[in-house]
C-alpha cells in the first residue's frame, strides 16, 4: 500500500455526510449478502456476476465521494497551510491505488 501522510489538516466530516456514506455501505452490504444468497441457491453465474458489477460500480461510486470531498475539503486546507504538495502526492498514490 504505500506511505501515506496523516499530519496534514484534516476537515471531519458532518454527520450528515457520515451517514450519507454509511447508507451506502449498508446497500453494499446487503448486495453482498445478496450474492452470497444467490451462490447457496446455485443461481446462474452470470446472474451472479452481473451482481458483482453492479457492487464494484457501487463501490467505486463511494470512492470517487470520498476522494471528491478529501479533495475539496484536505487538499484544499493544505494546499492553504503550505502543506499542499504532500497532500497533492498523497492524493495521486491513492488514485493510482484506487484505479487498479
Amino acid at each position: 500500500m504505500g506511505e501515506y501522510l496523516h499530519d496534514h489538516p484534516v476537515t471531519p466530516r458532518t454527520e450528515d455526510e457520515k451517514q450519507k456514506v454509511i447508507n451506502r455501505l449498508k446497500r453494499i452490504e446487503g448486495q453482498v449478502r445478496g450474492i452470497q444468497k444467490m451462490v447457496e441457491e446455485d443461481r446462474y453465474c452470470v446472474d451472479i456476476l452481473v451482481q458483482i458489477s453492479a457492487i464494484n460500480a457501487a463501490l467505486k461510486k463511494v470512492g470517487f465521494s470520498l476522494m471528491e470531498r478529501h479533495t475539496k475539503h484536505c487538499v484544499s486546507e493544505a494546499i492553504k497551510t503550505g502543506e499542499g504538495n504532500e497532500a497533492i502526492e498523497e492524493l495521486i498514490e491513492v488514485i493510482k491505488q484506487f484505479s487498479k
